[in-house]
């Protein structure tokens, strides 16, 4: 663990940090007959969510998630129906919390953070995610990228943190189980925790950031950043 300043707010991600993509893996079982394909799905709006923030494009994350399932159905030769499309913005909207959250996010809460999150999902008039996972009241704030119309890791969203809070980068730890969402918050300063989920891990680069806390679980991860 490298040296870290003394943040007093936590700024969460919310998909696959503390919301369970895997939840929906089923889904893409039944879609596809494999349900792997979660991943290649996951992996193909995170990287077409950084494409078009690259060239100055806006569309939101649950249209971009339902056009490339779309997208994935032309590749395999798999009709998506339409049926389809709204089963996928539900699943991505009442998807659970990972279990480990509601008491690494109550040690935090005790030790006097403030807990925030920032996700690249857009409001929905049927709630958020942390609303329907139950998580919504632990955090005093959600944000969201789309008051700036750029996915993370551009610098613009957690610049839109700083603002809003009227605070200090060197006040901020970003914690997310992405090592690239990690970086984008270290580009402007943030201090970062990383919580390794299957399929996650640092990225060892001599001459990129490495975050500064790295646990197995958010418990773990909370008692770390308590010691400090």
């Amino acid at each position: 663990m490298s040296s870290m300043s003394a943040p007093s707010i936590i700024v969460f991600d919310v998909n696959e940090r503390l919301i369970n993509i895997e939840s929906i893996a089923p889904f893409f079982e039944k879609v596809f007959g494999d349900r792997k394909v979660l991943r290649e799905w996951f992996n193909q709006l995170i990287l077409y969510s950084n494409v078009i923030t690259l060239a100055s494009y806006y569309e939101t994350f649950f249209k971009l998630g339902r056009a490339v399932l779309e997208m994935l159905g032309s590749i395999y030769q798999v009709h998506v129906e339409p049926a389809d499309l709204e089963e996928l913005r539900t699943n991505m909207l009442s998807m659970p919390a990972h279990e480990d959250v509601p008491e690494g996010v109550c040690l935090l809460r005790e030790a006097g953070f403030r807990l925030m999150t920032l996700t690249n999902s857009p409001p929905d008039k049927d709630g958020s995610p942390l609303e329907c996972a139950g998580l919504a009241r632990l955090f005093e704030r959600q944000l969201r990228v789309d008051s700036v119309r750029r996915f993370k890791p551009d610098p613009e969203p957690y610049h839109l943190v700083t603002e809003l809070l009227n605070v200090a980068s060197s006040a901020i730890c970003l914690v997310a189980a992405h090592t690239w969402n990690i970086l984008g918050a270290q580009s402007v300063c943030f201090s970062a925790g990383l919580v390794i989920s299957t399929g996650n891990a640092p990225l060892p680069i001599d001459r990129l950031p490495q975050p500064q806390v790295v646990a197995t679980d958010l418990v773990r991860l909370a008692r770390q950043m308590i010691a400090l």
